[in-house]
């Protein structure tokens, strides 16, 4: 799943579902001029293409890769075929719906009421959260499209993290030098997420 790899475009039937492994997927909306903004953030913890168990087989996002990586490619009418048998599946895909909605939920209130800073801190710590390491591959310019924000502004969000060591930033490589600080940075948003979904996806729940 290289960089910046289109799973699906809004609208397009959905054939296949992804479970990222080592890679991160974000779910955008595109605005009819082009603009975009990220409503979600998937790793190892979720799945590409809930559409398809819901019933409505489309989506108005656009699936990206985000963080290049692995993941498992599968057949949309087998997850069907799966999640109608009614068992273990069915319940743990609706719990992880439950926690994709409170990511969607949650990032629509950051991005209306936090700064971009904030929206920056929260942006990094779940994809750190979807990493086995605190090294990122990503342009200000592509982080800038995902926070829906002008690149200018993301510019100097990543610099004010910089000066207060909690980054280290280069040619696209952002490695998290300090991230006990880039949580007492971030707004509640990013906690509010962790919790609801290490809550609703726990290997204990039954």
């Amino acid at each position: 799943m290289p960089l910046g790899k289109v799973l699906y475009e809004s609208g397009d039937t959905l054939r296949y579902v992804y479970f990222p492994t080592d890679s991160i997927v974000s779910l955008l909306y595109v605005m009819e001029n082009g603009s975009s903004a990220e409503i979600s953030v998937v790793g190892y913890d979720g799945m590409i293409g809930v559409a398809l168990f819901m019933g409505g087989n489309s989506t108005t996002s656009r699936g990206i890769v985000q963080s290049a990586g692995f993941g498992y490619r599968l057949l949309g009418q087998r997850m069907k075929d799966e999640f109608n048998r009614h068992g273990e599946l069915l319940y743990l895909l609706l719990r992880y719906s439950q926690a994709l909605i409170t990511q969607m939920a949650q990032t629509a209130v950051c991005n209306r009421h936090h700064s971009i800073d904030q929206q920056l801190c929260r942006w990094l710590l779940l994809s750190l959260d979807r990493l086995k390491d605190n090294h990122l591959v990503m342009t200000q310019e592509l982080i800038a499209n995902m926070l829906g924000v002008r690149r200018e502004g993301v510019t100097e969000a990543a610099s004010r993290l910089h000066k207060e060591g909690v980054i280290d930033y280069s040619r696209g490589h952002i490695t998290v030098t300090n991230r006990s600080k880039l949580e007492q940075l971030s707004c509640e948003c990013y906690e509010v997420v962790k919790a609801e979904t290490d809550r609703l996806l726990s290997f204990s729940s039954s």
